[in-house]
């Protein structure tokens, strides 16, 4: 499986349509598989939220690190295997964010840091492809405010500031190539393996 990351300088919001199936296509002219990711606000409109049990809850953020995700490789899409993409995605940051001395805990497919949470994710499928947003707040600003949440640039490890604007593109670089190689070791080791029978 080949798989297309682009990241978008462009600042915008992320209001939930973006994980509509072939958006980067519609957007970028992106064929086949991909990672868009970029810079921007998230604040979900009721129309487009796709967990049910977000109905009636604010999601939002001033400012957060983006993550979309778009898997055609399984026809029909399988939302099983959606949902094991995304929690392996957010295992991989959790191992990144440990790789700088950064002590995290996981609830599903939510990251904690300091008792704040830090990401968002949802996965979902439509009738051609596998969608997984994945999101990480930047700064603690335009969170609801019944939820306690934390940014990346939050961050200390002894009192050290660990992500800024200087290295932010490096991390977000560094999630997503270690996801494909993730991904492509799965197919490598799927072909090299002798099925029991």
């Amino acid at each position: 499986m080949t798989i297309t990351h682009k990241h978008i300088d462009e600042i915008f919001e992320y209001d939930g349509s973006q994980i509509n199936p072939s958006w980067a296509f519609q957007e970028f002219g992106i064929y086949g598989s991909s990672i868009i990711t970029w810079i921007g606000p998230v604040n979900i409109t009721p129309d487009n939220l796709k967990d049910f049990a977000d109905v009636g809850l604010e999601i939002k953020s001033n400012y957060m690190a983006n993550f979309i995700c778009e898997f055609f490789d399984q026809q029909p899409p399988n939302m099983r295997i959606a949902y094991l993409r995304q929690r392996l995605l957010v295992m991989i940051f959790r191992e990144i964010l440990t790789e700088y001395g950064v002590q995290t805990r996981r609830e599903g497919d939510d990251i904690f840091v300091d008792g704040g949470k830090l990401s968002i994710s949802i996965a979902s499928v439509s009738l051609s492809s596998a969608k997984i947003h994945f999101a990480l707040n930047l700064e603690d600003k335009g969170t609801p405010s019944d939820v306690e949440t934390i940014g990346l640039y939050d961050i200390r490890v002894n009192g050290l500031q660990i992500f800024t604007e200087d290295n932010l593109l490096d991390l977000i670089n560094k999630t997503v190539t270690k996801f494909i190689d993730e991904l492509e070791t799965i197919e490598k080791d799927i072909s090299k393996t002798k099925v029991l029978g």
